[in-house]
């Protein structure tokens, strides 16, 4: 028992005594990225809302249809605002008649006005003719006041009538627009019921089918660009600065498998999410192939920086502050470096090694 206890001591301290693993730095070529996630959006995506609220009557559209802009989705039922839309129509086509060259209202008061006129006209040339008798001693005094009452009260018709139709067709004005109006408003209500898509693009969802209910603000269609795809990313609070307009992504799907896609960086957002400290950054699919399925999930590493023939160790030999261990002169020392781009298990050496240099591991002593 003793000859086995002192022979397992024996081989430890051997294996203890063995030398520490050390490396040499190689000339490889080296790609730094930036790992980002996310889900793939069409281009312009949008939901579509109902206005108001209803029963579906007339889906006319499915999955993967392209449409214009204006095109009519869903027809809800419109029953009530349309009674009260003919109503509206009804109420303004006669406030326009009563404007209009042909209006009874506006023309009998046009002739009550002339006719006052008129009256006007004969009574004041009346008055003038007793007044110039008068003045040669001529008729009598009773004949000149009862012609002047009688062309003061001509002259009081004459701005009454006037008045009048001014008044009245300025009323008339005002009910116009107000029909006007009134018809526009349920105009506008009666179209909410008509559930359209605001630009040209692709079905990619209907949400609602023949004789659902839908409520006022309910999703009824999911819209975006045909053909067209948006990555958008979240990226580490840590690594934006690093991300720039034009750097290559490859990402790969939750639907593709292991099939890798290419794009490009389109946009950086300046606003960081606080819910989990990322910012968003687009891109688009560079790949003429078929692009990835909306809405799948998305994996990606950024490409931010490249070099070809740099000299790497693996990242695990450099230590804090950038120094590394190594051999020199039968002793073990710790020395600085200046380290370039990083990967997730190499890092350039720009100075303070070469490819000769033996580098230990950290936790050799």
């Amino acid at each position: 028992m003793n000859k086995i206890f002192t022979l397992i001591i024996v081989c430890l301290l051997c294996f203890s005594c063995k030398g520490p693993a050390s490396v040499y730095p190689q000339r490889k070529d080296i790609v730094q990225t930036v790992y980002a996630s996310g889900k793939v959006m069409a281009d312009s995506e949008y939901t579509v809302y109902s206005l108001n609220a209803g029963t579906v009557i007339s889906k006319l559209v499915s999955e993967g249809d392209k449409v214009k802009k204006g095109q009519i989705l869903y027809i809800l039922r419109h029953t009530s605002p349309t009674a009260k839309m003919d109503a509206a129509n009804s109420v303004y086509t006669n406030a326009q008649q009563n404007l209009s060259a042909n209006s009874r209202v506006l023309n009998d008061l046009k002739i009550a006005m002339q006719n006052a006129e008129l009256k006007f006209s004969n009574d004041s040339l009346l008055y003038m003719r007793y007044k110039s008798l008068w003045t040669q001693n001529i008729g009598t005094k009773v004949n000149l006041d009862n012609a002047e009452t009688q062309y003061r009260i001509s002259l009081n018709q004459k701005q009454s009538a006037k008045e009048k139709y001014y008044s009245t067709r300025n009323d008339l004005q005002v009910a116009l627009k107000n029909a006007q109006s009134q018809a526009e408003s349920l105009r506008s209500d009666l179209d909410n019921y008509f559930i359209r898509a605001e630009s040209a693009g692709t079905v990619y969802q209907t949400l609602k089918e023949n004789g659902e209910a839908v409520k006022m603000g309910e999703a009824a269609a999911l819209m975006g660009r045909s053909d067209a795809r948006i990555i958008r990313l979240a990226v580490d609070q840590q690594d934006i600065d690093q991300i720039q307009p034009g750097q290559t992504v490859l990402l790969k799907t939750d639907v593709s498998g292991e099939r890798i896609f290419k794009a490009r960086v389109t946009r950086t957002y300046p606003v960081m999410n606080e819910a989990d400290q990322t910012f968003r950054v687009d891109a688009t699919f560079t790949d003429t192939t078929a692009q990835a399925y909306i809405h799948s999930t998305v994996e990606a590493n950024i490409i931010v920086a490249r070099k070809q023939h740099c000299l790497t160790i693996p990242v695990n030999m450099l230590m804090n502050g950038d120094s590394i261990k190594v051999k020199q002169d039968g002793r073990v020392i710790t020395k600085p470096v200046k380290t370039g781009i990083r990967t997730i298990n190499e890092v350039e050496i720009l100075s303070g090694a070469t490819e000769h240099t033996d580098i230990i591991s950290p936790d050799q002593k």
